[in-house]
């Protein structure tokens, strides 16, 4: 099945080369040069990956990962300005999933839309990866189905990204085994970005979040300052 590709960027120069490029490559694409009409069609059509320039008229890039976070775990890959780094962190810390510097190599960023792509078809498809756990692991409320990409609490589902799915399997599969936040890092991203400590700590906010929505007294992800985080044992 041909993946589909979604390009949201203000420069019509890097729609056109990056689309041609990744056409080249096999993936169906779409551009769109705003952010409003980009976040309208990716609601709409629900691409595979998205990648989204930060700056953009009518709606930046933060503005279109929020709200698509409130509704979609698409993984998507943001472009960012090289001296940036403000970008990059803000947008790892809302949910994106990788991010490219402009100016950039249209090899890097096919290779990172790749990887990404096949860490989400790993997930969907239940291939086995390291540490692998059951097609179906539960532990009291909690059921991770790798096999379809769900998670559920208490029989209900939760709408988590890519990276937050990967998260909540690291500390589950090992209750009361403490992960510190490189290893957290590793088992999320890989070794392909640099992710500093505090997206972790903004991503497991994100997580109990959604989790508190199902059920106030939610408490099973338990830091321990200074070393990491745990899934508390029953």
């Amino acid at each position: 099945m041909t993946n589909k590709i979604f390009l949201v960027d203000d420069d019509r120069n890097i729609l056109l080369s990056v689309s041609m490029a990744l056409e080249a490559e096999g993936f169906k694409v779409e551009t769109f040069n705003d952010g409003e009409s980009g976040l309208k069609a990716i609601l709409e059509q629900e691409p595979d990956l998205v990648v989204l320039d930060v700056k953009m008229p009518r709606m930046d890039g933060i503005e279109v990962l929020t709200k698509l976070r409130e509704v979609s775990n698409v993984p998507v890959i943001f472009l960012t300005s090289k001296d940036d780094e403000v970008d990059q962190v803000i947008g790892l810390r809302m949910g994106a999933d990788d991010y490219v510097t402009k100016p950039f190599s249209q090899r890097l960023l096919i290779e990172r839309i790749k990887v990404l792509i096949r860490r989400w078809e790993l997930l969907k498809n239940d291939v086995q990866q390291t540490e692998q756990i059951s097609e179906n692991y539960e532990y009291g409320n909690l059921v991770l189905d790798d096999s379809r990409h769900l998670c559920s609490w208490q029989g209900n589902p939760l709408n988590l990204t890519v990276t937050e799915y990967l998260l909540v399997k690291a500390l589950a599969m090992r209750p009361g085994h403490v992960r510190n936040r490189d290893q957290l890092i590793d088992m999320a991203y890989g070794e392909n970005i640099y992710v500093d400590d505090r997206t972790i700590d903004s991503h497991i906010k994100r997580v109990r979040k959604k989790f508190k929505k199902i059920d106030e007294e939610f408490d099973r992800i338990e830091t321990l300052y200074g070393v990491g985080y745990r899934y508390k044992e029953e």
